[in-house]
């Protein structure tokens, strides 16, 4: 793998404030509250990992602080992440997005959902299954968009049979690329340089979904996209200005 994953690692500025929408220690949820935003859609962000419980979500704390200074109110829900029980992960994902406006203290002027990489495909997969009141976008950083083609090509080291317990072809209900298009805008956006989850899964979803909306960033790879100091993120910023 020749990206470098430093922004996994790096300290992040601590959340304005944090909230729980569920009794088990992983359904909270960081909060980054942006001054003067409540006239813009609220971002509620789904960090990746691979679905796997050593990857939680104090990775986005860069992102989300550069997010909140840019003026967008931001959302960072942790879910339980248990191999082979992705129904857990998807229920929690569900109940997040359902405990917006009490997580928030009020009713969001709009909702956009982010997610990088497995966040990425769980963002998809709402966008078709269980979309957020208000919806204004999806907007998918790498997504998993593809399980059968990630699967296929060993993605993660085997990361979607030991998210599933299955095959993939034995849950499509949670394969985006094999779901009913979202009703509400998609947009993608992915690194020509990633390794690690490659264009050629976003392009299979997008060939499927002629509707969304995919970039491919010539000098990214998979950790640009979540990066603030790379210049992906002026094209994450140029994204989400189109709704603002």
């Amino acid at each position: 793998m020749s990206a470098d994953p430093a922004i996994l690692t790096e300290p992040g500025p601590e959340p304005d404030a944090q909230g729980a929408y569920g009794t088990d220690p992983d359904q909270v949820a960081d909060l980054w509250l942006a001054a003067g935003a409540d006239d813009r859609p609220l971002l509620v962000m789904l960090h990746g990992g691979f679905w796997r419980p050593r990857t939680d979500r104090t990775h986005t704390r860069q992102l989300a602080a550069a997010l909140r200074d840019a003026g967008w109110s931001v959302v960072v829900p942790e879910y339980r992440r248990l191999p082979g029980r992705p129904d857990v992960t998807t229920g929690d994902v569900r109940a997040a997005l359902a405990a917006l406006p009490e997580l928030v203290g009020r009713r969001p002027s709009g909702v956009i959902v982010l997610g990088h990489s497995a966040g990425g495909h769980l963002a998809l997969w709402s966008a078709a299954v269980a979309p957020v009141a208000d919806l204004r976008l999806t907007l998918a950083l790498a997504p998993v968009a593809d399980l059968v083609l990630a699967h296929r090509d060993g993605l993660g080291t085997g990361a979607v049979e030991a998210f599933l317990g299955v095959g993939p072809e034995e849950r499509a209900d949670l394969d985006p690329v094999r779901l009913e298009a979202p009703s509400t805008q998609v947009e993608i956006l992915h690194g020509a340089l990633d390794d690690v989850v490659p264009p050629a899964v976003s392009v299979s979803y997008a060939t499927a979904n002629p509707r969304a909306g995919l970039q491919v960033l010539a000098e990214a790879d998979h950790y640009d996209l979540i990066d603030p100091a790379s210049a992906a993120f002026g094209r994450l910023l140029d994204v989400l200005s189109q709704v603002a």
